[in-house]
């Protein structure tokens, strides 16, 4: 019995599956990190230096998502906003957009205090030799706080990893979703779930492994140089 449950990863095409649902759950991840990476960046950039009429703004929308807990934003865009303002989205897209918009929020928080953190001198020596504002920020600024940031930024990267695995309540064909098929295509044998989801869990563990590995050789390239 113990051989035929390990066997099922292997039966058929599973493995194929697992792995190709692995790959969409790495899809998902890359994408939203990329794009609310770039979004969080310039939302925190725009936030440590706006007025103070602007910032509750900011502040707003960080805070939706962050008090909001992830799945009621799945189906709010999944399913309320879709219907009523007739837009047709599939599920990967609503995961991307959600993923997206709740890392920039996070993100543009860490990117603001990090900023805010480097000495003001460094922005006025910046004024003092002719660089523009967008200049201070690309050339000295932003690159002066991504040692601060990275830490917190890997760390958010690791939790969207793992919160992928809520996706499949809006039937996104990722790894959780395949595995749960298997499970329920082997109902009869009660140890399948302990090694589907045992096997998936060392998939997560190695994707956040190795992203961490490879945090902590930049960290230290970037500490090099300080």
């Amino acid at each position: 019995m113990q051989i035929l449950t390990i066997s099922t990863i292997c039966a058929g095409n599973n493995l194929f599956r697992l792995l190709n649902g692995l790959v969409v759950t790495i899809e998902i991840s890359l994408i939203s990190i990329i794009l609310g990476t770039i979004l969080g960046v310039i939302l925190g950039s725009l936030w440590s230096a706006a007025g103070t009429l602007i910032k509750p703004i900011f502040k707003a929308y960080l805070e939706i998502f962050r008090v909001v807990p992830t799945i009621p934003l799945l189906f709010l865009f999944y399913y309320i906003f879709p219907r009523n303002l007739n837009i047709n989205l599939s599920a990967m897209q609503v995961s991307i957009l959600v993923f997206s918009l709740w890392f920039a929020a996070e993100l543009s928080d860490i990117v603001r205090g990090a900023i805010q953190s480097i000495s003001k001198s460094q922005r006025e020596n910046a004024y003092s030799i002719g660089l523009t504002t967008l200049q201070t920020y690309r050339y000295v600024l932003i690159p002066q706080s991504v040692p601060n940031i990275l830490p917190a930024f890997i760390n958010l990267s690791s939790r969207i990893i793992k919160t992928t695995s809520i996706l499949l309540l809006i039937s996104v064909t990722d790894v959780i979703t395949v595995g749960q098929q298997i499970i329920e295509a082997n109902a009869q044998d009660t140890a399948v779930p302990l090694l589907i989801y045992g096997f998936i869990a060392l998939l997560y563990f190695l994707i956040n492994y190795l992203l961490s590995h490879f945090s902590r050789r930049l960290e230290r390239k970037y500490r090099k140089y300080e």
